[in-house]
């Protein structure tokens, strides 16, 4: 079953980019998937949403971030600001399980699929069974109406929606920072709407790319 869904998901890479990056990346999952014991690879264009009735015109398909660039990132962090994880668009919660394997204590995710948020417990569930000293939420719910958790001291995006959607969640960030004032930090992965952030106040404070497509920026307020 496993070596079916790598499979669709080589194919899947392979038509939108090339061989290469395809290959690359899916040498990538199979380590990672194995390594952290969680199953989150592969790609879904949320057309389940559609026939549901649900609007699905500002979100972008689920995609897992690769799990290198994850671990890139996490070492840009201190470790003695670990407390609450938020993944926007957590689709099957890769980023919300390593965000776990390090450190965090608090890990929430939200997602507008009901489908990939079970999937998402299912594996934060597998890894309690390795870390439990960690809480997590998953939340089904459009991300421009939510509320951000008043202790959240770090979220993730990797490409969940377009600017009408992001501009939701910036005013939702604003909100939560004024009614409890701390620093947070912004993990934004293929960051197409980075500007958004910048005239918002937000400062650029790290930056990877790598093979023209996979990107990301860590903002902070």
């Amino acid at each position: 079953m496993k070596l079916i869904t790598y499979i669709k998901y080589f194919y899947f890479l392979y038509t939108n980019w090339d061989f290469n990056i395809a290959w690359q990346i899916i040498k990538q999952e199979i380590k990672g998937e194995r390594e952290y014991k969680i199953n989150t690879c592969g790609a879904d264009e949320l057309i389940n949403l559609e026939e549901l009735g649900i609007d699905i015109s500002h979100a972008a398909i689920y995609m897992p971030v690769s799990y290198s660039l994850l671990k890139e990132i996490f070492k840009q962090l201190p470790l003695t600001e670990r407390n609450h994880f938020l993944d926007i668009g957590c689709g099957m919660g890769r980023a919300l399980c390593i965000a776990a394997h390090q450190g965090y204590k608090k890990i929430s995710g939200l997602d507008l699929s009901k489908n990939l948020c079970d999937i998402a417990k299912q594996n934060l569930t597998k890894t309690q069974e390795q870390i439990a000293s960690f809480q997590f939420t998953i939340i089904n719910n459009d991300a421009f109406y939510y509320k951000i958790p008043p202790n959240v001291d770090c979220i993730f995006l990797f490409n969940p929606f377009d600017e009408i959607i992001m501009s939701g969640v910036i005013n939702n960030i604003f909100e939560s920072l004024q009614n409890n004032p701390r620093k947070i930090k912004i993990i934004y992965a293929n960051p197409l709407y980075k500007d958004q952030f910048l005239k918002a106040g937000y400062s650029q404070i790290w930056q990877s790319k790598k093979m023209e497509y996979i990107e990301a920026v860590i903002l902070e307020n």
